[in-house]
């Protein structure tokens, strides 16, 4: 698996020890910014990270800001993207499960290292129903069809 991962400065610490993490498991990954502290813009982040995965390139991406509100809203403008933000184990397990997100969205400021962590691990390993939640989802490619009119 290839992951496509992000952050703005509110998010940097997080997207750093998610690294660390991927490197242990052996997972591919690249980063895609911010490469410091400095405050930032987390659309331009979120369009790098949406861009990778709706390429095909990558098969995943994670995205990190403060919250994970504003990073996901920004990636979920990119067509074909579904970006969960997410704070515990369970909505991790039904993003990719029932939803099938392909973007993760954490917060950097909202949820602790340890869960954090142990959310990407939930989000990586599950892997989508389908059956009635694919009729789900592709009703949602539908809605953005529409609108991308």
């Amino acid at each position: 698996m290839k992951i496509a991962i992000g952050s703005d400065h509110g998010g940097y610490n997080l997207k750093e020890a998610i690294k660390k993490h991927l490197e242990k498991k052996g997972i591919e990954y690249r980063d895609f910014g911010t490469n410091g502290l400095e405050s930032v813009d987390y659309p331009e982040f979120a369009m790098k990270v949406g861009e990778a995965v709706k390429s095909e390139e990558y098969e995943r991406g994670i995205l990190c800001c403060g919250t994970g509100i504003g990073i996901s809203i920004s990636a979920n403008k990119v067509p074909g993207i579904r970006c969960a933000a997410v704070s515990d184990a369970f909505s991790a397990e039904m993003s990719r499960a029932h939803n099938n997100a392909n973007i993760l969205a954490l917060g950097e400021r909202v949820t602790g290292q340890g869960l954090a962590l142990k959310i990407v691990d939930i989000w990586i390993e599950t892997g989508f129903e389908g059956g009635r939640h694919g009729t789900r989802v592709e009703k949602i490619g539908d809605i953005e069809v529409k609108y991308s009119k």
